[in-house]
């Protein structure tokens, strides 16, 4: 009897430690954070497995206007890796960084970018630049090999993986572009410009030869002034623009006011500093991509 209790102990014993390997594998996982969902998801596509990802600002929530907690300062205290967007992207990731004393290493991701000039003459909040490169899918290359550069120094023992990751990534990204050039040119050369709520489609204006219109500048932290709301009211109807988007980060209320006085009707949703939920159609930053091109295309065809 002795005997089958000590058998029995010894089985519970294994059970329960095998039950505790998926957390202490898990634990093994470098820590990495990112600031926001988009980019997120290209740390994730290059890290795969070998991270424990988090992302401050989920999906679906605006970063220009985030209010950190005291629980994002304990994330980043954790983490071995923290990247960031930059070009004063998010504009209260140094405070809270220096309030978490974190000793992670600070990464910015838009390293080696070209950034576009903001064309907000009122524009302090990002130092006269426009910090949204991801819209140019290039520049979403240029994230990758940064990512990949800096989990391998960080985790030189996933050198291998990062590099495979990130090569299959960029592939990816390059058919994509390939994909999204070929529908931009469909367009006709006099119905190339768009309402949006923000500015935050420069790069993918310049790359695909668009103009986008916003009353709002680069950032959604200023509310868009009555002069400039009028301006774009007489721009519609002189120049008869017709396609009108509303952005999933902001309050769709300024552009519907514009749309009862133009007549222009609103052609959906598009996806600019955030990613969509995982049951959404942006869920991933290719699923943004093709989501937005699809409706730019549909819009002005």
């Amino acid at each position: 009897m002795q005997y089958r209790r000590t058998i029995l102990k010894n089985f519970i014993l294994a059970t329960g430690l095998l039950a505790t390997v998926p957390s202490l594998a898990q634990e093994t996982k470098m820590p990495v954070v990112a600031s926001f969902s988009i980019l997120g998801d290209f740390i994730k596509n290059i890290g795969g497995d070998r991270i424990n990802l988090t992302t401050l600002v989920a999906a679906g929530a605006d970063a220009h206007v985030y209010a950190p907690t005291p629980n994002d300062a304990q994330k980043l205290v954790q983490a071995k890796v923290i990247f960031i967007n930059g070009l004063k992207f998010e504009s209260w990731m140094d405070r809270l960084v220096a309030s978490s004393g974190t000793k992670a290493a600070i990464v910015t991701s838009t390293k080696s970018v070209n950034p576009l000039k903001s064309k907000d003459a009122h524009d302090h909040t990002h130092g006269a630049v426009d910090p949204h490169a991801w819209h140019d899918i290039a520049n979403a290359k240029t994230y990758s090999i940064n990512i990949r550069n800096a989990l391998i120094e960080a985790d030189p023992a996933g050198k291998v993986v990062y590099e495979k990751n990130a090569t299959l990534y960029i592939d990816k990204l390059n058919i994509l572009e390939a994909e999204i050039k070929t529908a931009m040119v469909k367009i006709p050369a006099s119905k190339r410009k768009i309402i949006t709520s923000h500015d935050a489609f420069g790069y993918f204006a310049k790359k695909y030869n668009l103009e986008f219109i916003a009353p709002q500048g680069i950032s959604t932290d200023a509310e868009a002034s009555a002069k400039d709301v009028a301006k774009i009211i007489r721009q519609i109807k002189a120049e008869k623009i017709t396609a009108m988007f509303v952005e999933n980060i902001t309050d769709p209320r300024l552009l519907q006011r514009i749309a009862s006085e133009t007549g222009i009707k609103i052609g959906g949703t598009i996806f600019s500093d955030s990613l969509s939920s995982e049951s959404g159609k942006a869920a991933t930053y290719m699923d943004m991509m093709r989501h937005n091109s699809e409706q730019i295309v549909q819009a002005l065809n």
